[in-house]
């Protein structure tokens, strides 16, 4: 028997998130350089009927405050224009932003996009 796997068709959002990687990647190495030991907690897990696993996972306090953080950090304000009005804006506005200027310009509304990628 022959078993051939199908791979996905390529995902623009795919594409299209590798524009803000560097953000997050940032964020998460800040992030990261404060942790200690004590900040994980170690869960045994089932791979298979016979076969277990231990792994490490955050502890629920950290993953609380990552996740509160994280909010934040996108809520933060970088120097880039809004496209109707304001000089600054919200990393998560930004990014919303893009998408539609993004999807206009796939629509021939608009001759070219150019990404506003913030830079810290």
């Amino acid at each position: 028997m022959i078993v051939t796997v199908q791979c996905c068709k390529p995902s623009l959002v795919c594409d299209f998130q590798e524009l803000y990687r560097c953000l997050i990647d940032n964020f998460l190495i800040d992030y990261c350089k404060n942790l200690r030991t004590k900040d994980f907690t170690l869960k045994t897990e089932r791979l298979s009927r016979n076969k277990k696993a231990k792994r490490e996972y955050l502890n629920e306090p950290k993953t609380t405050d990552l996740m509160k953080k994280l909010n934040a950090y996108f809520e933060s304000k970088v120097d880039i224009p809004r496209i109707k009005f304001g000089k600054t804006q919200t990393i998560e506005t930004l990014i919303n932003e893009e998408t539609f200027l993004f999807a206009k310009y796939l629509r021939d509304e608009r001759p070219l996009w150019s990404p506003r990628i913030p830079v810290f």
